[in-house]
């Protein structure tokens, strides 16, 4: 029962659309606006840096508290943490309280990732950087990212097998999550990091 309760809880503590809350706050639907999504990455481009750096780090804590606490204070098996991460990026990808239309889950599983793996989060986020100095395309360095991480998990071989299958398939799910960007990349029409979006 303990075990439900707080991945019911880490559900919807993910499922708070904080890039939606703040936009709000300022008289802006940021659902209406720039790409339509409420994450970090919109905010940031509708509403400038210091509102987007606030969800981004809002979101990012959605998931590193119940990867990183959760276990410790129901005194858990700390991989357990992964299963709450978990609850907390689909919580963030498909929030009951927007009729399960929400973000990408980037930032909440950068989140569950320091909280569970932070070397291969690291990488992660080597990685990212690395993307946007080439490429300036938010999109393109979360993918990269993703997949960095996953290969340094699998890589590493520390984690059993079940929690490497579950990374490598939050991947494929937030991969799957940028499946139009990934159309506007091909056809060369996906906004770089720099340019607001009215």
């Amino acid at each position: 029962m303990k075990l439900l309760l707080l991945t019911i809880f880490a559900y919807l503590l993910g499922a708070i659309p904080f890039g939606l809350l703040i936009a709000r706050s300022r008289g802006v639907d940021i659902r209406k606006k720039g790409s339509g999504n409420i994450g970090a990455t919109n905010v940031l481009r509708v509403m400038g840096k210091g509102w987007g750096i606030t969800t981004l780090l809002l979101d990012a804590l959605k998931g590193f508290i119940p990867a990183a606490f959760f276990p410790v204070l129901a005194k858990l098996n700390p991989d357990y943490g992964l299963l709450f991460g978990t609850a907390a990026i689909l919580g963030h990808t498909f929030p009951i309280y927007l009729r399960f239309k929400g973000g990408k889950g980037v930032a909440t599983g950068a989140g569950m990732l320091l909280g569970v793996v932070p070397f291969a989060m690291g990488v992660g986020v080597l990685c990212w950087i690395i993307c946007m100095v080439l490429f300036r395309y938010v999109s393109l360095a979360s993918i990269m990212a993703t997949l960095a991480v996953v290969l340094t998990v699998w890589i590493q071989g520390e984690k059993s097998m079940t929690i490497n299958g579950v990374l490598t398939g939050l991947a494929f799910l937030v991969i799957w999550l940028h499946r139009s960007n990934i159309r506007r990349l091909l056809a060369g029409t996906e906004n770089r990091f720099g340019k607001k979006t009215g």
